[in-house]
């Protein structure tokens, strides 16, 4: 696939900057997967963790849509924009390897429909393209090195690359004008994937602002 790497990402949005400025609209950062079954979890950990450690000034809803696949279908048609944080299946590549790929690309990839949640979210986008009403949508997306482990946890590889997983997310948001303040308090990787591990971490999570 051709693109600009940086960071080990594969951007294959060709727009210009000033494209993306909005002021008002409506943007939802999506988290997707299942957290039982290791990287799979990665894009719910990391639509938490946007949410537990940064302050948004517009707009901007984090969801944890872990398999919730077309209850998820309201957000593609009530928003302006949606930013989808899950694993992508790529042929050939290394786990850790980040792609960020508007919706079109997105649908063309066979080989990205490997797990259920996967497939879902494939056939949402296919019957939402083609309702009058569609948010611009986009996935940044990250190769898992192990989606079968049942362990809420995630790989090295994975771990490793996270921090550049989430800045991915934020750098849409920033070509788009979105201003967001990094809170005083950082919660951590590991106390996001506790959270979901113990769910007595996940009520005292909740309390935390």
């Amino acid at each position: 696939m051709k693109g600009t790497c940086y960071y080990k990402v594969y951007n294959s949005f060709k727009y210009k900057k000033d494209k993306y400025l909005s002021s008002g609209k409506k943007i939802a950062i999506v988290g997707a997967g299942t957290v039982i079954f290791n990287d799979e979890g990665v894009g719910v950990y990391a639509a938490k963790y946007l949410e537990k450690n940064y302050d948004f000034d517009g707009d901007v809803t984090l969801v944890d849509g872990g398999v919730l696949g077309f209850q998820l279908m309201v957000y593609y048609q009530e928003y302006d924009r949606v930013i989808i944080l899950d694993t992508i299946t790529m042929e050939n590549d290394k786990a850790g390897a980040i792609y960020n790929l508007p919706s079109e690309e997105l649908l063309g990839l066979g080989s990205y429909k490997q797990t259920a949640h996967e497939v879902e979210i494939v056939e949402m986008l296919e019957i939402c393209s083609l309702l009058e009403n569609f948010a611009q949508t986009s996935i940044v997306g990250i190769v898992p090195a192990d989606i079968i482990t049942v362990k809420s946890d995630l790989s090295c590889e994975l771990k490793n690359e996270f921090n550049n997983f989430v800045n991915v997310a934020l750098g849409e948001l920033d070509k788009m004008s979105e201003t967001y303040t990094k809170k005083e308090t950082e919660y951590t990787l590991a106390q996001i994937i506790d959270s979901y591990a113990n769910p007595t971490a996940q009520r005292d999570l909740a309390h935390l602002k």
